[in-house]
């Protein structure tokens, strides 16, 4: 039986193809299908996002290599990102709880 994390890291490549695979190209994500995955699975972070453009920067951003789509590895970059952000935020909460004790 896989472990949590096995699980969670199959659950990351499962939604990266399903979004991929949309125009056929199941290897990257296009600029549509990034942001259809982003409003779709990362909802809360977009609807924290202020700006109209942060589709557009994200796209940049990712896109490492210049051709216009991301890959997982470009895909996976932006994950490890924001779980760092979200540690981050965890920590703040944490120490600020501990602190009322």
């Amino acid at each position: 039986m896989p472990s949590e994390l096995e699980r969670s890291m199959e659950s990351l490549i499962m939604v990266f193809h399903r979004y991929a695979e949309k125009d056929g190209d199941g290897n990257t994500l296009s600029k549509k299908e990034l942001k259809e995955l982003m409003q779709t699975e990362l909802g809360s972070f977009l609807k924290s996002q202020k700006d109209p453009a942060a589709i557009d920067k994200i796209m940049k951003d990712l896109d490492q290599n210049g051709d216009g789509k991301v890959n997982f590895e470009e895909f996976v970059s932006l994950v490890v990102g924001l779980s760092i952000a979200c540690e981050q935020l965890y920590q703040l909460h944490t120490q600020k709880v501990a602190a009322k004790k």
